[in-house]
């Protein structure tokens, strides 16, 4: 029975933390790509991520448009989670340092989901619906294609075809080669670090 609580748990602590590590995420792309502030899903952002952001701000002040409160935020949200999670599976608290690390593979490995998934969206829904106005899509729009951008300059479109995404999905995929092998070099735990 106390497996079956510690699963349950797990599964709870994991999703709230890995949501919740999206949202914050999303607050830090939405500044870093300049996106829409009043897009809807900006604002629910934006008040999702204002009051335990509000005295980071104070400490780690944004730089054009970097926001290392939102990081510092996430990183903080990821400590967190591993350490309640461990917690709850009868572990002994975790070593700061390969907490840190740990939530930092989860940081980069969500972004790195986030991009490939948005991506895939806006490719799809230029198919089915390319005059949709929706502000989910308006907004990711507006996230992906600062980072489309570089692909763009390399790869012009031809003959009206954009093959910019198909480079896009294969430094995404190899990034994340790269993050799985530095993740098992630290030997992160699967099912314990949100994101990851």
């Amino acid at each position: 029975m106390s497996t079956t609580f510690a699963q349950a748990g797990t599964f709870l602590i994991q999703s709230l933390g890995s949501f919740y590590l999206a949202v914050v995420m999303l607050r830090f792309l939405l500044q870093l790509a300049r996106a829409d502030f009043y897009n809807p899903i900006s604002q629910f952002l934006i008040k999702a991520t204002h009051l335990p952001s509000k005295p980071l701000r104070k400490v780690f002040p944004s730089y054009r448009n970097f926001d290392l409160a939102s990081l510092v935020l996430a990183l903080l949200s990821q400590l967190l989670a591993i350490e309640i999670t461990a917690l709850v599976n009868g572990f002994d608290m975790v070593n700061i340092l390969y907490a840190l690390s740990w939530g930092t593979i989860g940081m980069l490995s969500l972004m790195l989901n986030l991009y490939l998934y948005g991506l895939l969206i806006i490719i799809i829904v230029s198919w089915v619906a390319p005059q949709s106005q929706h502000p989910a899509l308006i907004l990711l729009n507006q996230l992906i294609r600062p980072a489309m951008e570089p692909f763009q300059r390399i790869i012009p479109p031809m003959g009206g075809i954009d093959l910019s995404p198909i480079f896009m999905f294969l430094v995404i995929n190899m990034l994340q080669i790269f993050l799985n092998g530095i993740a098992g070099s630290l030997h992160t735990p699967a099912g314990l670090v949100p994101g990851f």
